[in-house]
C-alpha cells in the first residue's frame, strides 16, 4: 500500500513534505492522498497469511505490474493478468472475465 501511495504521489507531483503540510491532497485523477493514511500504512505493516488469488488489469494506472508481481511472489499469491483490464473492472468484457476468473480459481470460496 505504501508503494501505491508513493506512486500516486509521484503521479500527482506531490512530495512527502507537501502531503504532510497539507494533510490531504486532491488529485486530478480522482484519488485523495492523505498524510494520516500514509502514516497509518507505515505503522501497520502487512501480515498476509491467507491463500490469495489476484486479478490484475494490464492497463492499471495506479499499481504497476512489477509492484503486483512482487506482492504476489512475496505472499505466495496466484496472479492472473487481464491485458485489457484497468484498475477498476467495469466494462462488460472485464466483468465477464472477472466472473470466469472467480469460477476458475475458486476465489469465491476464499
Amino acid at each position: 500500500m505504501e508503494k501505491l501511495i508513493a506512486d500516486m504521489m509521484a503521479r500527482a507531483n506531490v512530495t512527502e513534505d507537501e502531503l504532510k503540510r497539507r494533510g490531504v491532497v486532491h488529485t486530478d485523477f480522482g484519488e485523495d492522498l492523505s498524510w494520516d493514511y500514509l502514516c497509518y500504512v507505515r505503522s501497520h505493516p502487512i501480515c498476509w497469511d491467507r491463500p490469495t488469488a489476484i486479478l490484475y488489469g494490464g492497463r492499471d494506472e495506479l499499481t504497476s505490474l512489477d509492484t503486483i508481481r512482487s506482492f504476489a511472489e512475496k505472499h505466495n499469491a496466484d496472479l492472473t493478468v487481464m491485458e485489457n483490464g484497468g484498475h477498476w473492472f467495469h466494462t462488460e468484457e472485464q466483468m465477464r472475465f472477472l466472473d470466469e476468473w472467480i469460477i476458475r480459481t475458486g476465489s469465491h470460496d476464499r
